[in-house]
């Protein structure tokens, strides 16, 4: 006799209704929000009812992302800045306080990437690459501790399929950052997804769920952790590829 099949579907919606109970009225950031991983986190934080500021460069995409939540019956907003860039930070962190009054927690995407190999990397390249993931976490950790030492961030750091020697510097500076800020009394936790992201929701969730632990208000006592989050392998051609594809037809 054949057993019931589970619907993975089912079990996110379960997994869903304990986050709405916790999370529900949080106000969360997400750095990176309107693109891969970022996307991803954006979406799951808004179907568990916290009020998202979804942050990036790029306007049109930031807007486009705040609209389709908002249609999903999320709450959401764009603010359009450059993290690595320390006052472009503390400007976004004022105008959410501004309009929300709080800023419970952050997801900062520290996980840029470049395809060029480490000999080929330029000076420029790889001083965008630092101030991208490093500098940005930096630079959001000290404003933090400095205005908002109850907030909470969890940062995402570069992937584990990262081929380059450049990752491993960059990885190891963030690493410090968080195990360190344990001193500071700060609520700093790191991950590391396996891969990039896959541009589907479903193969990416894992790591969406690992943000949503952290971010519960019982995970208080969490923080200085660097954690590798494994993800199922991604298809040899991504969604967002093939959908290019077609619309280039």
């Amino acid at each position: 006799m054949l057993g019931r099949m589970t619907d993975p579907s089912s079990s996110q919606d379960r997994a869903g209704a304990l986050y709405r109970e916790v999370l529900a009225g949080q106000v969360i950031a997400v750095t990176g929000a309107d693109t891969g991983y970022g996307k991803t986190v954006s979406t799951a934080l808004a179907k568990t009812g916290a009020s998202v500021v979804l942050i990036g460069s790029n306007s049109e995409s930031l807007s486009a992302q705040a609209s389709a939540l908002e249609r999903s019956g999320g709450h959401a907003i764009p603010i359009k800045a450059d993290v690595s860039v320390p006052l472009d930070w503390l400007s976004a962190q004022t105008r959410i306080l501004e309009i929300f009054g709080a800023l419970h927690g952050i997801v900062h995407l520290a996980d840029k990437r470049t395809n060029v190999s480490f000999t080929a990397l330029s000076e420029n390249e790889w001083m965008e690459l630092f101030s991208s993931n490093v500098k940005s976490s930096v630079a959001i950790a000290q404003i933090l501790g400095r205005r908002l030492p109850d907030t909470w961030l969890t940062i995402i750091g570069p992937h584990g399929d990262e081929p380059g020697l450049q990752a491993h510097p960059q990885r190891g500076a963030i690493r410090g950052l968080v195990e360190a800020a344990v001193r500071e009394d700060l609520r700093l936790n790191m991950l590391l997804p396996s891969r990039a992201s896959s541009g589907d929701e479903a193969l990416d969730r894992p790591l969406a769920d690992a943000v949503l632990a952290l971010a519960a208000p019982r995970m208080r006592h969490l923080r200085g952790n660097v954690m590798d989050v494994p993800l199922p392998p991604a298809p040899k051609v991504r969604l967002p590829e093939v959908m290019a594809a077609l619309n280039a037809l």
